[in-house]
């Protein structure tokens, strides 16, 4: 894969790092209890002194770990792209049923967006039904690619084409700029 999506790939892989850790000091510690990792004797003391903190202190710390642990849990549900859900669309005539998938109708649409200077690749999901149709756009952009200008030949050029050929009057859509590793051309 050409495109960095450096922020992404960072959050998952702290995220997994923190949780391995995280895992093996609890395995540690449950394996140390039970006499399992003979590393640490079980009946040592873990801080020095021997009074025992207060009951509501093991309750906060209880309580603070649940909401830790679903902090964190709702952080990793929010990381993968979410498409909307595509479906096969079909058109009724005189002469019989038509059966379009919707990956198929958009497939002419991505390919001449990625042919737009500034442009590396482009991938489009056409989801909702033919009532309420959706559109995503994931565009890989080259470094040096003019955001602005490629969104408007998207909106003022391929989308219009788009909704001819698919006979809608409207038609959502959002468009997701990612950058590429690749550069492009340099005039010198």
């Amino acid at each position: 894969m050409t495109d960095l999506n450096r922020p992404a790939r960072l959050n998952r892989t702290l995220l997994m790092l923190t949780g391995i850790v995280l895992l093996a000091g609890g395995v540690f510690a449950v394996g140390t209890h039970f006499g399992r990792i003979p590393l640490l004797d079980p009946g040592t003391a873990l801080v020095p002194g021997t009074a025992m903190p207060p009951g509501w202190a093991w309750y906060a710390v209880a309580g603070g770990a649940v909401v830790v642990g679903l902090l964190t849990l709702r952080w990793l549900i929010a990381q993968p792209v979410r498409k909307p859900k595509s479906h096969t669309w079909r058109f009724e005539q005189e002469t019989g049923q038509t059966a379009l998938s919707a990956s198929t109708a958009v497939e002419p649409f991505a390919a001449e967006v990625a042919t737009y200077p500034g442009v590396h690749a482009a991938h489009a999901t056409l989801g909702g039904t033919q009532d309420a149709p959706v559109l995503a756009v994931v565009l890989s952009a080259e470094q040096d690619g003019d955001l602005a200008a490629i969104r408007e030949r998207v909106t003022q050029e391929g989308l219009p084409r788009l909704r001819q050929a698919l006979d809608l009057a409207e038609l959502p859509t959002t468009i997701e700029f990612r950058f590429s590793a690749k550069a492009g051309p340099r005039i010198q």
